[in-house]
């Protein structure tokens, strides 16, 4: 079971660096939680309930705030009972014009091949450095 957590997850990850969101959506529960960390500014609609907020609230967000966003560096790490942590970085680049390289970690919660939660950490001072005019 845990490989195929991994893979699914993978393919998640694969499936953003190409934009393919409905594929990313599809890999989620229909009643998945989703938080990004405190300190974030797409954390102002914790919890995101569903995959149709978590596009509103956050995917459409960060498409319309960036000329780019990268997920790098992305290392899967297994853990019991549906977990995967994701170790990686943010590289990107906000219409203001501002760029950042962030450390994060994604804590994923699988249950029957789909995604039911989802946990952000991040370095929010960077996060927010980059956000600011």
């Amino acid at each position: 079971m845990g490989s195929k957590n991994l893979s699914v997850i993978d393919g998640l990850y694969n499936a953003f660096a190409l934009g393919d969101i409905p594929t990313v959506l599809g890999s989620m529960d229909p009643n998945i939680v989703w938080n990004e960390a405190e300190g974030n500014p797409y954390a102002d609609g914790n919890p995101y309930l569903g995959p149709e907020a978590v596009l509103n609230g956050v995917f459409a967000r960060i498409g319309a705030e960036h000329e780019y966003f990268n997920l790098k560096d992305i290392e899967l790490h297994e853990i019991l009972h549906g977990k995967v942590l994701a170790t990686l970085r943010y590289d990107a680049l906000r219409k203001n014009g501002k760029s950042y390289n962030v450390q994060v970690a994604h804590f994923w919660t699988l249950k029957d091949g789909k995604v039911v939660a989802f946990q952000q950490y991040a370095d929010t001072k960077k996060l927010h450095e980059a956000t600011v005019q």
